[in-house]
């Protein structure tokens, strides 16, 4: 199948969404720091690649980090050597992930209907709020979803519009890549089951390879392989190259195998009912969860027709929804790589959907509910200062109350009153789009710098800096990715997973060996009442947490604190 040449006017409006992602997406870019809980342990391994030169075993501290592959942390790194800022470093790759992904869905858009449809399907994906959200935050996910958008591009473009084995050979090294990326990179591949079910059944759309193809499909599979081993097997080889220290091998068991087959059959974290999906579906992916009424039935009706541009990707999303369903830990980030598709499956009935009348007075009253609702807090804060709001500016750490923040919020809420009111039904998809860009504008540009400092530990990090002289050094004991990377200076750690009460009687003993000169650092329960507060510096609430620094005349010789309260501290959020 095959597309007219772009005219003026389609490319026109291809860079104008593209523009308008970029300025969405970019926006804040270089005005916070990484937030936990994530984004510190990403940038802080990527930053010790950049600072120590092993771009193989990424470290947390003095601690190999063995949760995930590198993947991210490269493309962090690799982004710091580019721009030489890791307040754009660290979330460049991610706003590079989401201009890819909307990019790869137009295109797909296009080439299965029309160009009208790939920017149907690209608006789509950028108007849904889960997108967005995501694509703002330096995790793992965002790169995962491009690579695995990228891998569907391939498959279904030799899929539906083939033969093409070039394009399905780069979609399996693309899912190959998302493997090394987070394992779950391999759920391109399940939409051979819908291809081979279209194919038997013989749905219109479905290309037939023909006989004597079997060691090209088997090429795919290499593809796959290849991808995973371009960092396989350099780590396997330099783990092998450390016999004598035992963390390398913990560190390809757990990596190889605990946080992939363990992970997924024996869950230890984020545990939900099988259901848990089902309100992100709703919910998250606003306002393009809507059209559902009226996509849902010419769904239903296009695969009666056997219409196979519509049953691969509507059945790879339900195989990846059932696919994430099935284990008891879930969170909502896991299901994003099947929103593009979820976008794809929708873009060719918008331009139908969007004339009803009753998705314009839906789309006007999400928009008009959401603003009345954020005008509603912010003004309330603003006039009212009510307790809670008051308790929580100050374990945030706001002067007054935090009212600029809530200034905020009532200036979204009601920016976005504004637009439904003056673009009312008629105009209502208008209405939608400019809602969703001055709460994403409002948000990067107003609101996260103000909770920067205390989301961050920017200001809390800030504190222990003044108090150190220029020979001095502080040891970290309980500490959290976010103080060693906010640190900004060189320090000693103990061990991230060690014990706290292994952690604290090696930091006082070393620091017994220089009491003038070192620093303790330490979350308050590690302290137990082994540390004499008034000799100590409280500085305060930050990430959820008490933190503390000290000399060694604040140390009560010969104590240990309570093993109990590292337990406690594991139950809170970051």
């Amino acid at each position: 199948m095959s597309t007219p040449p772009a005219s003026p006017l389609d490319r026109r409006r291809f860079w104008l969404l593209m523009l308008i992602a970029l300025v969405i997406v970019g926006a804040g870019i270089g005005q916070r720091d990484p937030w936990p809980s994530d984004e510190p342990r990403f940038t802080l391994a990527a930053k010790q690649m950049v600072e120590g030169g092993d771009w193989l075993f990424p470290h947390r501290g003095s601690e190999l980090y063995a949760d995930k592959p590198p993947v991210l942390m490269w493309t962090e790194a690799a982004s710091f050597e580019v721009v030489r800022n890791w307040r754009i470093a660290f979330l460049l790759p991610s706003l590079l992930a989401a201009l890819g992904t909307l990019a790869l869905i137009y295109d797909l858009g296009r080439r299965l209907w029309s160009r009208q449809t790939g920017l149907y399907a690209a608006a789509g994906l950028l108007l849904a709020f889960q997108f967005v959200y995501q694509s703002k935050r330096a995790q793992i996910d965002p790169l995962v979803m491009f690579l695995i958008t990228a891998a569907n591009w391939g498959l279904l473009k030799h899929l539906l519009l083939g033969p093409n084995w070039r394009a399905y050979w780069l979609g399996c090294f693309c899912a190959g890549l998302g493997v090394i990326t987070k394992g779950v990179g391999f759920l391109p591949l399940l939409v051979l089951l819908p291809y081979a079910f279209a194919l038997r059944r013989g749905w219109d759309g479905v290309v037939r390879m023909g006989p004597g193809q079997a060691m090209r499909w088997w090429l795919g599979l290499l593809a796959v392989l290849a991808a995973i081993a371009l960092w396989l097997v350099p780590m396997l080889l330099a783990a092998r190259a450390h016999p004598d220290n035992p963390a390398y091998a913990a560190y390809v068991r757990d990596i190889l195998f605990h946080q992939t087959a363990d992970r997924y059959a024996k869950s230890w974290g984020h545990i939900h009912s099988p259901l848990y999906y089902l309100p992100i579906v709703l919910f998250s992916w606003l306002p393009l969860s809507l059209t559902y009424p009226g996509t849902l039935p010419r769904w239903w009706r296009a695969l009666k027709a056997k219409d196979a541009r519509l049953l691969l990707p509507l059945g790879w999303v339900a195989l990846v929804l059932v696919f994430f369903s099935i284990p008891a830990g879930k969170r909502d980030v896991y299901i994003l790589p099947a929103l593009p598709m979820l976008a794809l499956a929708s873009a060719p009935f918008l331009d139908e959907l969007l004339h009803a009348r009753w998705l314009r007075n839906a789309g006007l009253a999400f928009i008009a509910l959401f603003g009345t609702l954020l005008l509603a807090v912010g003004a309330y804060a603003l006039l009212a200062h009510p307790a809670f709001t008051t308790h929580w500016a100050d374990r945030r750490g706001f002067d007054g109350g935090g009212q600029a923040l809530f200034g905020w919020l009532a200036a979204i809420g009601a920016a976005q009153l504004v637009l439904a009111a003056v673009l009312r039904l008629r105009r209502a998809a208008w209405a939608v789009a400019g809602g969703m860009a001055a709460l994403w504008l409002g948000w990067s540009i107003g609101i996260a710098p103000l909770l920067n400092d205390s989301s961050s530990a920017a200001g809390l990090m800030a504190q222990v800096r003044a108090h150190l002289g220029p020979d001095d050094t502080v040891g970290l004991v309980a500490w959290k990715e976010q103080n060693l990377l906010m640190l900004d200076r060189p320090a000693k750690d103990f061990g991230f997973t060690r014990p706290w009460t292994q952690q604290y009687t090696a930091a006082t003993a070393w620091q017994a060996q220089d009491p003038a000169h070192r620093w303790l650092f330490v979350q308050e329960p590690a302290m137990g009442a082994c540390v004499q507060r008034a000799q100590a510096i409280d500085l305060g609430h930050a990430n959820r947490r008490e933190w503390w620094l000290f000399k060694a005349d604040a140390v009560i010789p010969g104590c240990v604190p309570d093993a109990t309260a590292e337990a406690a501290d594991a139950k809170v959020p970051e």
